[in-house]
């Protein structure tokens, strides 16, 4: 995401007219959006006192990365972080909605990257392995999620701890397997 920042990062003049003119600079959501990563990041770390593990910015390709991977003994969860700080959150099947906006295709791309990730896993483990899309909401003023979402979960970075009791899915073994598969960056090449 740092590449992507430095890529599309205005110079000086055209920071200056931007700011001159009132107008939002184009980094502005690449730099929000890194924010919002490095906060979910410290949340995650938390977790690895009770035995789960962490990876930041997995690689797919070189313009798209899973955020966040969490593995422990609750399992594998493919973790998709959205900055909308202090903004109205709602997230149905297909869609999310911020602000009451256009449907944005949050829940589609989080299955999507957990099928990615399911994949390369169950292909580097000796053992089927189940990965469950999440996505994560940076500080929102509100955040409604429909009853009927039930293969994404969606919630606010400060609930990631509610994943932490989560047990009986991965045996200590098994979560070093997944680990192991999953921090090595062949395991990845061509996965997108």
């Amino acid at each position: 995401m740092k590449d992507k920042i430095r890529e599309v990062s205005p110079t000086l003049l055209e920071r200056t007219l931007t700011w001159m003119l009132r107008r939002r600079a184009e980094d502005a959501s690449w730099r929000a959006g890194l924010r919002g990563e490095r906060l979910v990041s410290r949340e995650l770390a938390r977790l690895e006192r009770h035995g789960w593990r962490a990876l930041h910015s997995v690689p797919l390709s070189a313009t798209w990365d899973i955020d966040h991977l969490l593995i422990g003994p609750g399992g594998v969860f493919s973790i998709n972080t959205k900055n909308h700080r202090n903004k109205t959150v709602w997230v149905g099947d297909h869609a999310a909605r911020i602000n009451h906006g256009k449907g944005r295709p949050y829940p589609r791309n989080s299955r999507r990257e957990a099928a990615i990730v399911k994949r390369v896993l169950d292909h580097g483990c000796a053992f089927p392995v189940t990965v469950n899309p999440v996505l994560v909401f940076v500080r929102p003023a509100k955040l409604t999620v429909e009853p009927s979402l039930q293969d994404v979960r969606a919630i606010e970075d400060r609930h990631l701890s509610a994943l932490r009791p989560l047990a009986g899915v991965l045996s200590p073994a098994e979560v070093d397997a997944v680990y192991a598969v999953a921090r090595d960056q062949r395991s990845w090449a061509g996965a997108a």
